[in-house]
């Protein structure tokens, strides 16, 4: 009997990006303007500039102590393993 836990082990993790906020200082960055109003970002948006980076280095500060040991970390998903 073989059971196949890959599902269970890999923790998808690409739409976190939107849960990580924008600096207090960098909001006023990414403003933009449209016809009706004024919009800025408060939370990091997939497509800026650096933003998986960031991402990615946050992650490997909350996992330091597990990594390599049995976290490994991917841009957009996390591999536990025993």
């Amino acid at each position: 009997m073989c059971i196949n836990n890959k599902q269970l082990n890999k923790l998808i993790i690409k739409n976190n990006y939107y849960q990580l906020k924008v600096k207090e200082s960098g909001v006023l960055k990414t403003t933009f303007r449209t016809t009706y109003e004024h919009y800025e970002f408060l939370v990091m948006p997939f497509g800026l500039t650096n933003a998986p980076t960031t991402f990615m280095n946050l992650m490997n500060r909350v996992f330091h102590e597990y990594l390599d040991l049995c976290v490994v970390v991917f841009i957009d998903e996390i591999l536990v393993y025993l």
